[in-house]
């Protein structure tokens, strides 16, 4: 079903998660290591363009879709039909720090105790768990993976509240302005969008290739459309 676009006024802001990943099927951690599409992801992205074509008929004017620097997500956004998007650091996955490439039991057995991320957060991991090493991926090709400090949930909300900011023109002249990123980023902006505490991300599901629309509704700022 298209979108309501009778309102006028603002534009809408469109989240769409990536494709599914080895990594998102496995529950590794993906923050910034650069790993491709699965075969399934890439016809999640190829579904996903067609679900957003129906709800936004008019598409997506020019200089109004951007991505992650992330290939999952540039790759994602392509596969969808938009061919140039542009590249938007701010909406980059959150960086796990050590948690990075590894599994939450994985963690918790390495940290000795039970970790999560959006109550503990990547800095409350052991410095011992830092380094760097190579994965290989189910098909063979090998990502190196890096195991940082990481960020802290504010400072990801952070770069998502630079993210919004710098698009915010567009949405005010009338764009709608989408942006093609990852699951975490886009729950954290949505609880920037609604002026909430970051980790209120925690309770919004939001699956691989599908997407969100975000709106202002009577001078307020509020999920349209969640998880589609």
């Amino acid at each position: 079903m298209a979108v309501d676009s009778s309102r006028g006024g603002t534009g809408y802001l469109v989240l769409l998660r990536h494709g599914q990943t080895a990594w998102s099927q496995s529950g590794q951690h993906t923050g910034r290591t650069d790993i491709p599409l699965t075969e399934v992801g890439r016809q999640q992205a190829v579904d996903a363009g067609k679900r957003l074509k129906a709800a936004f008929p008019g598409g997506f004017d020019e200089g109004c879709v951007f991505s992650s620097p992330l290939v999952r997500a540039h790759e994602t956004a392509v596969l969808a039909g938009f061919e140039h998007p542009g590249t938007l650091d701010g909406i980059a996955e959150w960086d796990y720090g050590c948690a990075e490439g590894r599994t939450r039991q994985q963690i918790s057995e390495m940290a000795g105790f039970q970790w999560d991320v959006w109550r503990d957060g990547p800095r409350s991991l052991p410095e011992s768990m830092q380094g760097d090493w190579t994965e290989t991926l189910p098909d063979g090709r090998q990502v190196p993976v890096h195991d940082g400090p990481g960020e802290t949930v504010e400072e990801a909300a952070a770069r998502a509240r630079g993210a919004i900011e710098e698009v915010l023109p567009l949405l005010e002249a009338g764009h709608n302005v989408l942006f093609v990123a990852h699951a975490h980023i886009l729950r954290i902006l949505t609880s920037q969008w609604l002026g909430v505490e970051p980790r209120f991300a925690r309770l919004l599901r939001l699956d691989t290739a599908h997407y969100c629309v975000l709106s202002k509704y009577k001078g307020d700022n509020v999920i349209e459309r969640w998880n589609c």
